[in-house]
């Protein structure tokens, strides 16, 4: 998975709980960086933060990559308690409760995973 956090902290104590967790996590640091890394590479899932370099760069992120071919889940994972969704986000995570933030992680896995076969399948059609 694709981890985006322009916060230090945040985003390697985000990526020990999910590698923790059995996931292998490679990590951006901004949007820019995010995009050139979904673009080099296939990823299940990506996590953003929503507001990095710009108020609206995680939406950016995530857009990207849900225009990806291989269409990876997305969602918004945040730190801040204040935090609320977009409409157009995906999911809201919050990384302070450890077993729910795994349970999402692996939902969106498995309805990507579900998504993907069920296109390959229309396709053979």
């Amino acid at each position: 998975m694709l981890l985006v956090n322009d916060d230090l902290t945040s985003r390697l104590t985000l990526q020990t709980v999910l590698e923790a967790g059995g996931y292998r996590v490679d990590a951006a640091a901004s949007a820019a960086e995010a995009v050139g890394k979904l673009d080099e590479q296939e990823y299940q899932l990506v996590l953003s933060d929503l507001q990095m370099e710009s108020p609206q760069a995680g939406l950016k992120v995530l857009a990207h990559a849900r225009n990806m071919d291989y269409k990876p889940a997305t969602a918004i994972v945040t730190t801040y308690q204040n935090a609320k969704p977009q409409k157009q986000a995906r999911a809201l995570i919050e990384p302070e409760d450890v077993p729910g933030l795994l349970a999402k992680v692996a939902n969106l896995i498995s309805e990507r995973a579900a998504r993907k076969i069920q296109r390959e399948l229309r396709h053979a059609n």
